[in-house]
């Protein structure tokens, strides 16, 4: 077995005492809007075994000899009708950055504190996230997985990819991680906050709310991933908060990929069935994710609204994700500063 050479950290910008770094985290988005950098992106992507843990010879020759040949061209199509053009970059890089700008500003009373952020698939890379933080004089550093619920793709695959960067370093940084917070006051209390301000700005009264989270092969909650709990964790106390019950606030799984069995009730299925069963106005919720992007700007506000009017529906609003909004900044200040108690 050969074992890579350790790394040299870079001289530390230093002025004081040690600084203490965050990280804020996001899932990833590729670099420009056409097929070969979503050709990148996906490759990086789906090569991840927590992502699809079966990485045999089977899957790779699938991902290289058809996926990666075919998808790319459809998928950049899909990122060109949310693109950000005035920055040349996904929404989701927009506002991950901003929550990063916008957490500085709220700690800028502790200067000794530094906040980046870094995608785990695509750039900025945690890599180099992390090697800013040590450049400029970090000796800890808090990780901020942007994933409300745990999942072994979402949240475990960021903490795998700190590790092993981590893992190179000869002097490495003590390091923390935030917990999931999918039922977490200040979350539940954002969320309902969101909701009812923007139904507020509504033309109509939506006769049911649909809270749709990302879904996950139902094998992988089989094995013991805790996700399909905290989800309807999630939606429980949500419910409660709003005064609702579960026929007026339903639960869904959406972005299902491949020919497995996927966790249920599926979203563009529900959208259906429910246009066919007589609901009209109807607005969609999406709690598991701390920033707009394809999943929520395209595959919902788009995709799963022409689902529900082609089927007979005729009243359609997406809700907008937390984002760098008031109540969503107020959530990750919670988070981080609860988890740097000791530290700051």
């Amino acid at each position: 077995m050969t074992i890579a050479p350790l790394e040299t950290a870079k001289p530390a910008v230093r002025s004081g005492r040690p600084r203490v770094g965050v990280l804020l985290v996001n899932l990833g988005t590729p670099d420009t809007a056409d097929a070969p950098g979503v050709r990148v992106y996906l490759k990086e992507f789906l090569s991840d075994a927590r992502v699809i843990e079966d990485q045999g010879l089977v899957w790779k020759l699938v991902l290289n000899g058809i996926i990666l040949r075919r998808r790319p061209r459809t998928k950049a199509l899909d990122y060109r009708k949310i693109w950000n053009n005035e920055t040349n970059e996904s929404p989701l890089k927009t506002i991950t950055r901003s929550q990063a700008d916008k957490l500085t500003a709220a700690l800028s009373d502790r200067d000794h504190v530094v906040v980046d952020w870094a995608m785990r698939y695509g750039n900025p890379s945690i890599r180099s996230g992390i090697d800013a933080l040590i450049a400029k004089g970090c000796d800890r550093i808090l990780a901020v997985p942007l994933y409300p619920q745990y999942s072994a793709p979402t949240s475990a695959t960021v903490c795998d990819e700190v590790f092993r960067v981590l893992s190179r370093l000869r002097n490495q940084p003590t390091l923390r991680v935030t917990p999931p917070y999918y039922e977490d006051d200040c979350y539940i209390e954002a969320l309902a906050i969101s909701i009812e301000t923007h139904l507020a700005t509504l033309s109509f009264k939506p006769e049911l709310i649909v809270a749709s989270f990302h879904g996950m092969p139902k094998s992988y909650v089989d094995k013991g991933d805790p996700y399909q709990g905290q989800c309807v964790a999630t939606t429980e106390a949500l419910r409660r908060r709003l005064g609702m019950d579960e026929t007026k606030l339903l639960l869904t799984f959406q972005s299902r990929f491949g020919d497995d069995e996927w966790l249920q009730p599926y979203t563009d299925k529900t959208m259906e069935r429910l246009a066919k069963e007589g609901v009209r106005r109807i607005a969609v919720v999406t709690p598991g994710f701390a920033a707009d992007c394809l999943e929520t700007l395209e595959e919902i506000a788009q995709e799963n609204a022409e689902i529900f009017k082609h089927n007979g529906g005729e009243q359609f609003s997406a809700i907008p994700c937390l984002n760098d909004s008031d109540p969503g900044m107020d959530v990750i200040r919670t988070l981080v500063l609860r988890e740097l108690q000791g530290w700051i």
